[in-house]
């Protein structure tokens, strides 16, 4: 459990002390926000902000993962390694997103096909990858059956896998990256869902087939549990201490840069874990406003009227005059509420197990 405590300690400091040298460095370069002018008046201030903050959290994760290892004198594993992979590249696209935007000064940074082919590349070889490298038991890191809180039913078979595994890993980044529209809101509602993989993580482990003394019907059949809760725990770290610098006002964005590396690890952590549909319920709050933006758009096609005033669906209440922190903290309140109703599925499934 030391691991655990390191990566998260060590992830929440290096984020504390380095989100301000990042802020310089991208205010000395000029890489500030671009605002939409068909937004809320309010975010126009906002114009300039440094942006692509997700380098800070990115890299603090990374640093923490191997630190870790190095101080506790333990191997990484492939579940751990291949998560970090995901946000790594899920986080590299998003860069070159952000990027464009701000060299050519549009609201638009790669063109869809593109965005759309990288995070294509990166989620393939993840999917692909997962399902290579077992164990002595023939446990890989993922599984290609479909999960709850556990596998349950047939084999889907590797293509069906990759394609699920890909749905869920854009489902979740383009979630996070429609959050991440007002100060410190998908940081905030992250932090609650890492935490949460934290706890997941050490209860599989805890009560892990591969342990003689928990092994039974409601054993969790998870490669490396633990390792997947370092990560959650350097992640949830990491968001925590960029927080600090995120909140309102923030004095940096985390960018496409933070929001589809923080969906990618949502996803990966999902999938690794064996907790897919769960992660529906841990991560409702994205759910919500995903779905705000798919009935907006849907209402509109079909009979040319809005169902809200905007989408996402934080920025609806903003135009009704809710500040942009009373909407931040009641989006908090409500994705804590599903991190609680998630944990508690997740608690009753290994009852009814038993």
């Amino acid at each position: 459990m030391k691991q655990i405590l390191f990566s998260g300690m060590i992830g929440l400091f290096l984020t504390l002390i380095g989100t301000p040298l990042l802020i310089k460095l991208l205010a000395r370069k000029g890489y500030g926000q671009f605002i939409r002018d068909d937004g809320p008046r309010d975010h126009h201030s906002k114009r300039g902000t440094p942006t692509m903050g997700g380098i800070a959290f990115i890299l603090a994760t990374l640093i923490a993962y191997a630190l870790t290892k190095v101080i506790t004198s333990s191997d990484p594993s492939f579940s751990g390694v291949l998560v970090l992979f995901l946000m790594a590249g899920m986080g590299l696209v998003g860069f070159l997103d952000d990027y464009i935007k701000i060299v050519k000064q549009r609201s638009l940074g790669l063109r869809a096909k593109a965005k759309m082919a990288g995070q294509l590349i990166v989620g393939i070889a993840f999917a692909v990858l997962s399902l290579q490298f077992a164990d002595l038991r023939g446990q890989t890191p993922a599984s290609d059956r479909l999960s709850f809180t556990q596998d349950f039913g047939w084999q889907i078979g590797p293509v069906l896998f990759v394609i699920w595994a890909l749905f869920m890993i854009l489902a979740m980044s383009n979630g996070v990256n429609l959050t991440d529209g007002l100060d410190g809101l998908a940081t905030g509602a992250s932090v609650m869902v890492f935490g949460a993989y934290t706890f997941i993580g050490i209860w599989q482990y805890q009560e892990s087939c591969a342990n003689p003394l928990s092994a039974g019907p409601a054993c969790y059949e998870v490669r490396d549990p633990l390792d997947l809760a370092v990560v959650a725990s350097a992640l949830m770290g990491a968001c925590f201490g960029f927080l600090w610098w995120n909140t309102s006002p923030a004095k940096i964005f985390m960018g496409d840069t933070g929001s589809l590396a923080l969906g990618g690890a949502l996803a990966g952590l999902a999938i690794c874990s064996r907790t897919e549909l769960l992660m529906a319920v841990l991560g409702g709050l994205f759910v919500l406003i995903t779905m705000s933006v798919v009935i907006q758009v849907g209402s509109f096609r079909l009979t040319g009227k809005r169902v809200f005033r905007m989408a996402p669906l934080q920025h609806h209440f903003e135009l009704k005059g809710w500040s942009e922190v009373l909407v931040v903290v009641r989006f908090w309140i409500i994705q804590g509420m599903c991190v609680i109703v998630g944990l508690g599925l997740f608690y009753g499934g290994w009852q009814a197990a038993k």
